[in-house]
């Protein structure tokens, strides 16, 4: 598979591409198709969602050059990129949506959980709170403001005057030493 080479856009290159010059036209679909074809392969499950995006990428492209809305040529690419990441985005939003089932369709049952399993959850639950409460004091209010209270992890940082990077360190520490706390319980 050869590299493909950095190509850099012009005015005249636009222009021409606004032309629906075929020459233009045939370099800027092989070029881009390449690109935004492995960029899709990675976010889209299927060839036909990826062959999807990149025409839909190229129609909205076309487009804002034939109104005169990309100012700069130079920044083509840039530009065919997000456009190419707003595609994808509206792509999953339009996988998101569901249709609500009818009225009526799963009626609740009225069957309850077994006198094991209520057990059971009450000795997990006795064993998590027994590990969190041997946590030193820091790591057991961080780990309840954000597993627990689902406190934002920004007003997390605010509180503890750390920012993110430093969160996610204390973070990976206090769920080594609860979840060693934890194995230390469980018979």
């Amino acid at each position: 598979m050869s590299r493909l080479e950095r190509f850099e856009f012009n005015r005249e290159y636009v222009d021409r591409l606004v032309a629906e010059d075929p020459e233009i036209e045939r370099h800027f679909a092989t070029y881009f198709t390449s690109l935004l074809a492995l960029k899709l392969r990675s976010r889209l499950r299927s060839a036909a969602l990826v062959e999807d995006a990149v025409q839909e990428t190229f129609r909205r492209v076309l487009t804002s050059l034939k109104r005169g809305e990309v100012e700069s040529p130079e920044r083509l690419g840039s530009f065919v990129n997000s456009v190419c990441n707003n595609v994808v985005f509206e792509t999953y939003r339009s996988g998101t949506r569901t249709t609500p089932l009818e009225e009526g369709f799963d009626q609740a049952d009225d069957r309850t959980d077994s006198a094991e399993s209520l057990i059971v959850g009450a000795e997990d639950r006795a064993r998590v709170r027994q590990a969190l409460a041997e946590l030193p004091p820091k790591e057991r209010d961080l780990l309840t403001w954000l597993f627990f209270e689902e406190r934002d992890k920004d007003d997390v940082c605010r509180t503890l005057n750390i920012d993110r990077n430093y969160l996610r360190v204390l973070v990976h520490r206090a769920k080594t030493h609860f979840r060693a706390q934890l194995l230390s319980h469980t018979p």
